[in-house]
């Protein structure tokens, strides 16, 4: 579904992604892991077009989308959820939700997924009049995540979907992924919660100051004492 060959990304004279190359298979559950620094936010973010590279590929159902705008990526299935979450703060739940069908004209199929996403996150439906900046940190991931996929993705990035969320809030966010998931939606996931983040998915790479240094399995890289020492706390 989405390959990813030999991408190089620089920062004026920082050298930020060094030959980057990856896939994920559709209905995959495809997750990055590394420190912070190692280049997986850079990753997603050259991948849906918000960070031009210098070079390399990214192959999308085997068309070359490489130059391609944000929007027009959006249009051909990639939607994403930033680290931070990156609500609208003053609009309120619903009118973000709108937002994030922006682009469709369906109308329709728009209601059908409203409605698809308020059965998902029935606080969203409670709190639909609600400014987006009043809800709690859990809540604005569950309406960034739900603004997603308001935009009817094949592919669904994920930028640190626990970040700074309760232990139990985090089990939640995870069980929703993998909801997302079965329901035919292919996750594209960086995590710092490695443990977590390996435990759902199908595929996974580990980055390192720019690099992909490992891949494999998610059973082969948690059963790996390299990776245990170094994000499990093994």
């Amino acid at each position: 579904m989405l390959e990813i060959k030999d991408i190089n990304v620089h920062f004026g004279g920082i050298h930020a992604l060094k030959g980057i190359s990856m896939t994920v298979q559709r209905g995959e559950i495809v997750t990055l892991i590394g420190a912070n620094g190692a280049g997986k936010t850079t990753t997603l973010r050259t991948i849906s077009g918000l960070k031009k590279s210098t070079s390399g590929q990214i192959l999308l159902d085997g068309t070359d989308i490489t130059n391609l705008s944000a929007q027009e990526r959006v249009k051909r299935g990639i939607s994403h959820v930033p680290e931070g979450r990156r609500v609208f703060p003053a609009m309120t739940v619903l009118e973000n939700l709108e937002l994030g069908a922006f682009l469709r004209r369906d109308k329709a199929n728009i209601a059908a997924d409203l409605k698809m996403v308020y059965e998902r996150f029935p606080i969203l439906a409670d709190r639909k009049k609600q400014l987006a900046g009043t809800l709690s940190g859990g809540e604005q991931q569950m309406l960034a995540i739900g603004r997603a996929l308001m935009s009817r993705p094949d592919i669904l990035f994920l930028d640190e979907p626990s970040m700074g969320l309760a232990p139990l809030l985090v089990q939640e966010i995870f069980n929703i992924i993998l909801d997302i998931n079965n329901a035919g939606t292919t996750i594209l996931l960086v995590e710092q919660n490695a443990s977590m983040a390996l435990k759902i998915a199908h595929k996974a790479y580990v980055m390192e100051t720019g690099s992909i240094v490992l891949s494999g399995t998610g059973e082969e890289l948690m059963q790996s004492d390299g990776i245990k020492k170094a994000y499990l706390g093994g």
